[in-house]
Parts: C-alpha cells; structure tokens; sequence
C-alpha cells in the first residue's frame, strides 16, 4: 500500500476546517450534528466508505429496501436523552398529556418475534417449558438475579456512581461463569443467554463478561419468566432498509459536509492545530487537511494506528478490544416459503441450536394484505479465528452456511432464492470481554477535550446504536 510508503505524493489540495470528524458511522454523524449546533459552522467529514453509516448502511434487492447490517433501535431509556431527544426531533417520538409516545407506524408490526424448536414455530424467542418442569424453575431463577442487579444504564458510562464497585466485579468474571456460580444451568436458558450475547455483542457467553450479560437485560426491558406477568414484546422501531433509515435523517441536513471515499492515513496532533494526511478515492489524489479540533469517530484500533504518537491510554485501549467478525446476507425469495406449523411468519425469526441468528423479513414492515416476493436478511457472527476465512474462501462457501441452517425450518428455501448478496464485516463489533468495561483508558479517552477527541462506540466496550449516538453528541459538551 502505497500509503505506507515514505514517497506518499505530496499533497494535490490543501484544505481547512474548525472541525474536521474522521469516521461516518452513526458516532462521527451525531459528533458533527454538534459540533454545528456547538456554532461551529466549518465542521466537515470524511469517511471512507462510499456512503456514510457505518455499520447502520442499507441495500436493494430488486426493488426491496434490507438493511446490510444494524436493523432496529429500541425505544431509548432514559438515560439516553440525546436519542430521545433526536427522535422528537425527527417525528419517532411525541409529547402526549406529558407522556413520550413512539409514532406507531414505525414501531415493528406484530407478529415480532419466533423460534423454530422441536419441529414448530413457537411466538417468542425463549424456548417454551412446563411451567412445573426444571427449565422453567431456572427461568425463574434467572429472573430473580437479574431483578437485584442495580445502577445499570443505557449508555452504560452514566450508571450511577454507587453501584460501579459491583459492576467492576461483574466484569472480572465472563458470564457463563456468572451464571455457573447462580446454579443457572439449564440447557435451554443456557441456549437462550447464549444467543442474546452473540446477537448484541458478536460473541458467546464464555467470552463477554458477567457485566455484559446482566447489562443486556438490566438496563433496558428486565427478564421475565413465560406466565409471570405476560408482557408483550419489546417495541422497536424497525424499517425495511433497518437503521439505514435513521441514517438518512442523521445525515440529510449535512450533506454538502460530507466526503465520501477518503481514506485518512494520518493524524499529527501539533501546537496550534490538527494536520490529517488524506487520499481522496474519488479524484485519485492526497489532500492535506488542517483543522482546530478533530474528532476520531473510527474504531479504537484504526485511531491507534493512523495517530502519530498515540497516546498511552489510546494504545492500551486498542490492545484491550477485541472485534467480532460479522457475516450479512440479504436473500431474494420470488415468492413466500412453505411454513412448518406453529406461530406464524414474523419479523424476526431464528432456529433453534442453529449456529447463525436468524433472519429479518424485509417485506414484514410493508402492511401487504398478501405473501410473496421478499428479501430475508440472515445474521451470523462468527468466531474471530474465522476473520480470515471470512475474507478469503470462496462466496459459495459462505452462501451454503447461510442456508443449510435453516432448511429445517423452510426446506424449499433453496427452490425460492434467486440472488444472494453477502456483506463481510471483518471488525463489526467491539466485544466486551471482561476487563474491558472497567477499563480506565476507555474513560480517559471519552474524557478528552483537547484538539484531538474521540466518539466511538467502542468508546463503551461494545456496539449500539444508542453508545454511538451519545459518544458523539457528548464530544463537544
């Protein structure tokens, strides 16, 4: 890569800027969002992809809007006020005889969610049990560790001081360890919690910490044992394209702001100013950027490695995150596939003991009175020895372990597929192993306030949408 090379050419345009943010994920959006509304009116971005989004970007199959990655956001705790602030903002939440109520016709359309398990479909993700059977016991049990847990939030950086000794603790250990010490070993809840974990954080129970998994439910909906006090799904605001759709609100009013398809390669903190090194794909040449404050809204990995003489808490943070590798696939069905019996077609349905996570009906959100042509976007988020393979061994492969997992539940699913467009995500999501939450350069770098700040979702240890949209909002508070 040329990049690398001492013989870079010289820079073609030189370019000024108050702000300049690196990164155009949902964090470098919301970061250049306020630095505008900060009143400084030279901000600009750049962002290496050919559009912004990050990993909130979306697709088209013949005509049908999928999301190529993040596909919901929940309703936003409170704790959250920034998101919540921006979705009154944008229309997806209103004022109401003093209550905050969500535009329902962008909430995910009932039926929301099922499971394929024992040959049928059940309503719910939760595999069912006996409400006298063991399993149903443990669920209990479960329900009633997670109801003592204190001071969770939603971005986790505002839990309440008091509770941080018991949440360090928590995350000292890794969850399937935390959950051996309860006595929580019931094969189906293990099932369960497993893949609550590879679906928020892109890795087992055996690798994110103790914190992670009680934070998955602490600080947002509790969990509940099936028939103590039904409660319906948790609302989600869902779309075709998935979080695509938010992105085109976050970024519409900004759009002459943004640069597309520059990749930066360095960063030099100097006296006076920032200067950025970049190379503009689009007009084939280097640009040299000089700027007042530049915000790194890009992985903690890459801002170690494109900073000239990082800092110690920016190296240490690096080293200590890992990233889970995602593979994305957006399959176009010419017609509805044959069902097994049980809960009907949902948005959000997943096999059990299926090693991928399932799949979102893009068609689900559209209100058709009739079944037909649709696109399904499967999940898996692999181990991170795969990252490679994920790079390099043939689409067919990776197309094959899209379907076979789930033909047991649509066995004419082959017949039906008539493109399959697939999205690698080699370091899609930072994961929260133990240690990671509690460690004190993540909280120093969120801190900073200098020429050089940082907004990223790694910024909290894991990946929402609600960590990335506060880390940039906050930058410049």
């Amino acid at each position: 890569d040329r990049r690398e090379r001492d013989d870079w050419p010289a820079p073609a345009v030189q370019r000024r800027a108050d702000v300049l943010v690196i990164g155009g994920g949902i964090a470098g959006l919301a970061a250049l969002r306020a630095a505008l509304r900060a009143g400084h009116h030279d901000a600009q971005l750049l962002e290496l992809e050919p559009s912004v989004g990050g990993n909130s970007r979306g697709h088209q199959l013949a005509g049908m809007a999928c999301p190529l990655a993040a596909h919901y956001l929940p309703l936003p705790t409170p704790a959250a006020r920034e998101v919540g602030e921006w979705l009154h903002d944008i229309g997806l939440l209103r004022q109401h005889l003093g209550r905050t109520l969500p535009d329902e016709r962008h909430l995910c359309h009932s039926p929301q969610e099922r499971l394929f398990i024992d040959g049928a479909w059940v309503e719910g993700l939760l595999p069912p049990a006996d409400p006298s059977s063991a399993t149903m016991a443990q669920y209990r049990a479960f329900a009633a560790a997670i109801a003592r847990q204190r001071g969770f939030a939603l971005p986790a950086h505002r839990a309440p001081p008091p509770e941080r000794a018991a949440h360090a603790e928590l995350d000292s250990i890794t969850f399937a360890a935390w959950l051996d010490r309860q006595g929580l070993g019931d094969a189906r809840l293990r099932w369960y919690l497993d893949y609550c974990c590879r679906d928020d954080y892109g890795a087992s129970a055996a690798e994110v910490s103790a914190w992670a998994g009680v934070h998955y439910f602490a600080a947002r909906h509790g969990f509940h044992a099936p028939g103590d006090g039904e409660r319906e799904a948790e609302p989600v605001f869902t779309w075709p394209e998935g979080n695509a759709w938010l992105v085109q609100r976050l970024s519409a009013p900004m759009q002459e702001r943004l640069h597309a398809r520059c990749s930066v390669w360095r960063v030099t903190e100097e006296r006076h100013s920032v200067q950025v090194l970049a190379w503009n794909e689009a007009e084939q040449r280097s640009e040299a950027w000089s700027a007042q404050t530049v915000v790194l809204a890009v992985p903690l990995f890459i801002g170690a490695r494109i900073v000239q003489n990082p800092l110690a808490a920016l190296r240490d943070a690096a080293a200590a995150i890992g990233h889970a590798p995602w593979l994305v696939a957006n399959l176009q069905l010419d017609g509805a596939l044959l069902d097994r019996i049980g809960a009907p077609p949902s948005w959000d349905n997943v096999v059990f003991g299926s090693p991928s996570l399932g799949y979102v009906d893009a068609m689900h959100q559209s209100l058709r009175p009739h079944s037909g042509p649709t696109v399904l976007t499967a999940y898996h988020a692999l181990p991170r020895e795969q990252r490679s393979a994920l790079l390099h061994e043939p689409w067919r492969d990776w197309a094959e372990r899209v379907l076979t997992p789930l033909l047991p539940a649509h066995p004419d699913l082959r017949t039906r597929v008539r493109h399959i467009a697939l999205s690698r995500w080699g370091h899609a999501m930072a994961i929260p192993a133990p240690g990671v939450h509690s460690r004190a350069s993540l909280a120093a770098l969120r801190a900073l306030r200098g020429r050089l700040r940082f907004a990223h979702s790694d910024l909290a240890g894991y990946s929402v949408f609600e960590e990335a949209f506060v880390a940039g909002s906050e930058v410049f508070s």
